[in-house]
């Protein structure tokens, strides 16, 4: 008796660890396990490095937290964008000093100044 039951708790247990290890497979039954679904988890570096997909930032007219999503550009250097306006393009970033040469080249495919 004790020997059926532990073979039935081992066989319950293979089961279910085989279901952790391959979801979407059938347990001892032959029942169909629902597939763990799972989004990967965005963290803050990733979400700022997306920036914008897509469309291009206009630096003449970005609110600070939009400027914030790009890559390189924190808090004091989106007042300092915002502080300086406007540009006639895109490059004044680097040629007034707001932001170096290494940040531009991240961002400079994100971004576009806009004239009114």
């Amino acid at each position: 008796m004790k020997k059926n039951l532990l073979l039935a708790l081992a066989a319950m247990l293979a089961s279910v660890s085989l279901a952790y290890a391959n979801p979407g497979t059938a347990d001892a039954a032959g029942m169909k396990l629902a597939q763990k679904e799972t989004a990967p988890a965005k963290d803050a570096a990733t979400t700022k490095s997306e920036g914008t997909k897509g469309a291009l930032m206009d630096i003449n007219s970005a609110t600070e937290k939009e400027l914030d999503t790009l890559p390189g550009i924190g808090e004091a250097r989106a007042k300092a964008i915002i502080k300086n306006r406007p540009y006639k393009g895109k490059d004044e970033l680097v040629q007034k000093k707001i932001i170096p040469q290494n940040v531009y080249d991240g961002i400079k495919d994100k971004i576009i100044a806009k004239q009114k």
